[in-house]
């Protein structure tokens, strides 16, 4: 935690609840935000002991959340190339993800599986004890996978019974989430996204041993019968949702206090159009039924967002043709694909994931006594959405209080340190 606070000035607050930006100041003193002035309302402030961030009219806003996060997945060219890698070295590429989100502007991840038992748990808690740079991170544990839906890298159970012990056993590692694979993927082969494989009775179980216990439950749930299965019991974020049906809708909509969408578009555009580089050309894609599935999953969304069902970007980045670091494409796609406004998408990104993250009451927006995870931006998101792809157009990156990226080392922000004599 930084010791002497920081005093952000001439910038512009996009402070993430939806209101436009305004110029003021910022005032960080620890780890929380302490002072707000709103500069349209004659507000300044001083603070002589804090060091001087000059923010040269730049915008100062919260930092990004990613909903749908693989932090250990090693852009392997398949969903099972993850295991492939010797736990050593895949510590290690894990721990260069983590420091890459944090590098990318995103300040929290909500992990959505585990390629080995504990490594997003030994990666959450090495970044909490500040031995390595990363994001705030919900540590999943593995998926877990009935019989022949083992959509990536799983555990597998059979019934309540099964489900009950397998379930107990990964909450044991010290997660944050636990993810069920609800639904197939049709690049498998052999386990197709309109196929359900868990039954009503194995996910009652899941959601019972894991709440007990702190877990929240997450679930790879494509088709319509999986993500009611999601509403019906508890299950309160349901990763892609691509396909919907009127009572669908209708329960995601009365669950919408509860339940968050992250639908994964990057998967879906990138595997259509980008990824024939690793066998699977735009045609095979089409044959599969992913160009179907993106456009059942755009106005899936469009027909959510329409309802007040909180979707949340957050691409499933990880795989060959969804590399690490490009994870701010995901917000691209929702201005251009889903129609959200670039508030919105900063919004669900920032404020929506505060609440996602479970911390609604201190992360995703710049507010008094919320957690400093800021982000000082060379321009207007508003106006570019695409801004965030270019890690040059991040000023200074701050998460709990203390600069990961320091302004002293960007362009257009200055940042003049207390001199001795003060």
């Amino acid at each position: 935690m930084n010791t002497q606070p920081t005093l952000f000035s001439n910038v512009q607050v996009l402070d993430g609840s939806g209101r436009a930006p305004y110029p003021g100041a910022v005032l960080v003193t620890g780890n929380r935000i302490t002072k707000l002035a709103d500069a349209t309302r004659g507000e300044r402030l001083v603070e002589p002991s804090a060091l001087q961030v000059d923010g040269g009219g730049a915008t100062l806003m919260p930092g990004l959340c990613d909903a749908h996060t693989h932090i250990t997945w090693n852009n392997g060219p398949s969903l099972h190339a993850t295991t492939e890698m010797p736990v050593e070295e895949h510590l290690l590429l894990s721990l260069d993800n983590a420091k890459l989100y944090l590098d990318c502007g995103y300040t929290s991840c909500v992990g959505a599986a585990s390629a080995k038992p504990r490594m997003d748990v030994v990666l959450r808690n090495v970044i909490n004890e500040g031995r390595y740079p990363g994001p705030r991170l919900l540590a999943a544990g593995m998926e877990v996978a009935t019989t022949g839906a083992d959509v990536n890298p799983s555990l597998t159970a059979d019934g309540p019974d099964e489900m009950r012990k397998v379930v107990r056993s990964v909450c044991k590692e010290g997660v944050d989430t636990l993810k069920l694979s609800l639904s197939g993927e049709q690049i498998t082969g052999k386990a197709f996204n309109h196929e359900t494989f868990f039954t009503d009775e194995e996910v009652i179980v899941a959601v019972e041993e894991a709440t007990r216990r702190g877990v929240r439950v997450c679930a790879h749930a494509r088709n319509a019968t999986s993500i009611k299965m999601c509403v019906k019991h508890g299950v309160n974020i349901i990763y892609h949702a691509s396909f919907v049906d009127e009572e669908t809708l209708d329960m995601l909509e009365a669950a919408k206090d509860r339940v968050f969408v992250a639908p994964g578009l990057a998967w879906l555009v990138m595997t259509c159009h980008h990824a024939s580089d690793w066998g699977v050309t735009p045609q095979m894609a089409r044959d599969m039924g992913y160009f179907h599935e993106l456009e059942c999953a755009i106005e899936s969304m469009k027909q959510m967002k329409k309802r007040g069902v909180r979707v949340l970007p957050g691409g499933d980045y990880g795989f060959a043709w969804t590399p690490h670091g490009t994870y701010a494409k995901d917000l691209e796609y929702f201005v251009d694909l889903l129609g959200f406004s670039p508030m919105d998408t900063l919004v669900a990104s920032t404020k929506e994931g505060g609440e996602i993250m479970g911390r609604p009451h201190e992360l995703g927006l710049v507010k008094e006594g919320y957690l400093a995870d800021l982000l000082l931006v060379d321009g207007d998101p508003l106006d570019d959405i695409t801004i965030f792809q270019d890690r040059d157009n991040l000023l200074a990156i701050m998460k709990d209080g203390a600069f990961h990226k320091h302004p002293t080392r960007s362009r257009r922000a200055v940042a003049t340190p207390l001199r001795a004599n003060q």
